[in-house]
């Protein structure tokens, strides 16, 4: 059995002999199961000890930058504070670096102020584009690790991705949206914030996908029609305008998949309209989504819970700068929110 520890340690971990824990050690017969067992857990226990003591009196110094409306920044700030006092026993401080629209240039930019800025770990929500990942390598190559959030830049070299899986949240949207419209023959609306992030992308294809194979389950080849709108950068003004556009060129939307945001602008082009939305699925318990979900303008939101996002977040970091071992970072769990499942933490 793999270990690092003195004998002496592990049966005192244990509550075993020192002679019974040599023998689980070293695989000789005539020890029960349970006790093998009794041996393994006292060595995972004395790992995450260790973690726990190398942690002890650690200082890091995190930077977050993101490219997102300032809804979801403020939302993901709160969760990230929430939890810092959580990482303890090292302490851990924060720089927040948000835009709500910023170009490409500007992020590399910001990027690269911190090769001379001391930090100690990024946290990433940017463009999948060829410069971003340029910027984000010249990091990593400087011992400064990266770790991408909600939107993945997979080409770099960072440490890894946190949120989660796009693709299947956008087949449950598709999923909700289709079952909720049954025999009515409408169209769906799509909206996204831009083409540049992965997250959308991804999103918008485990969407579309599983709408057309819902349709083949029912005979029907074509699936439903979709319409698409993009560039809306999710600000309400921006998608109000964009929606009362392509609602004036659709008679038959009925439905809608915001994967961007700016859902208040969403409910006032239908209003504007005269127009019912029968079924409208959008992302994030934020502070515009919380009243429209309440109110029943949105049917559902895919939520995941921001704060486990910001505890794995911080833990790859350090795990990546050596304090940690062992961390295996699990993509978050889509939730299916509604008006009437929505925990009190949340409202």
């Amino acid at each position: 059995m793999k270990h690092r520890y003195k004998v002496r340690e592990i049966a005192q971990q244990s509550g075993l002999s020192e002679a019974t824990v040599d023998r689980v050690l070293h695989d000789r017969p005539g020890v029960r199961p349970d006790t093998r067992s009794e041996v393994g857990q006292a060595i995972s226990d004395l790992d995450k000890q260790r973690s726990q003591l190398r942690l002890n009196g650690r200082k890091f110094l995190f930077d977050v930058v993101m490219q997102t409306p300032a809804r979801f920044s403020t939302e993901f700030r709160s969760a990230l504070e929430a939890e810092l006092p959580m990482l303890s026993p090292a302490v851990v401080r924060c720089r927040f670096h948000f835009r709500e629209t910023e170009s490409v240039a500007d992020i590399t930019s910001t990027l690269g102020r911190f090769t001379t800025r001391g930090s100690h770990g990024l946290i990433v929500k940017a463009p999948d584009d060829p410069d971003v990942v340029t910027a984000i390598d010249r990091l990593v190559e400087m011992g400064i690790p990266v770790v991408t959030y909600v939107t993945d830049v997979p080409a770099s070299r960072r440490v890894d991705y946190v949120g989660i899986d796009n693709r299947a949240a956008g087949a449950t949207a598709a999923y909700l949206i289709d079952g909720w419209l049954g025999d009515v023959d409408a169209a769906v609306l799509i909206i996204l914030t831009s083409n540049i992030f992965r997250n959308e992308g991804e999103r918008e294809m485990g969407f579309r996908s599983t709408l057309r194979a819902l349709g083949a389950e029912r005979g029907d080849a074509a699936g439903r029609r979709v319409v698409e709108i993009t560039d809306s950068e999710g600000l309400d003004q921006t998608v109000e305008a964009l929606v009362e556009r392509a609602l004036a060129g659709h008679p038959d939307i009925e439905a809608v998949y915001s994967i961007g945001g700016g859902n208040t602008g969403v409910v006032q082009a239908f209003s504007r309209a005269g127009r019912r939305c029968r079924v409208f699925v959008g992302h994030d318990l934020d502070s515009d989504n919380r009243p429209l979900l309440e109110s029943g303008a949105l049917s559902a939101v895919l939520h995941h819970d921001l704060r486990a996002d910001a505890r794995m977040a911080c833990r790859v970091l350090m795990q990546a700068g050596g304090s940690l071992d062992g961390l295996v970072n699990e993509r978050s769990q889509v939730q299916v929110l509604t008006r009437f499942n929505t925990p009190p933490q949340l409202r």
